[in-house]
């Protein structure tokens, strides 16, 4: 149980006192680098998919 106990003030020493969090600045620039690259890698999946199935459809009407 002291093992436990141990474990849950190391945790909360190194959450509050040793980890640094980000400014509230960059973290809106970080999720919107995060959106505009989810939004891009979608298209580009998009158009792969598209390509691949108009391919396949004119694969199989041969």
């Amino acid at each position: 149980m002291r093992k436990l106990i141990n474990y849950f003030k190391e945790s909360f020493v190194e959450l509050f006192k040793k980890t640094t969090w980000p400014t509230w600045e960059k973290l809106q620039s970080s999720a919107v680098l995060v959106m505009i690259a989810t939004v891009i890698l979608a298209a580009v999946l998009f158009v792969i998919d598209f390509a691949f199935q108009h391919l396949m459809t004119a694969i199989y009407s041969l």
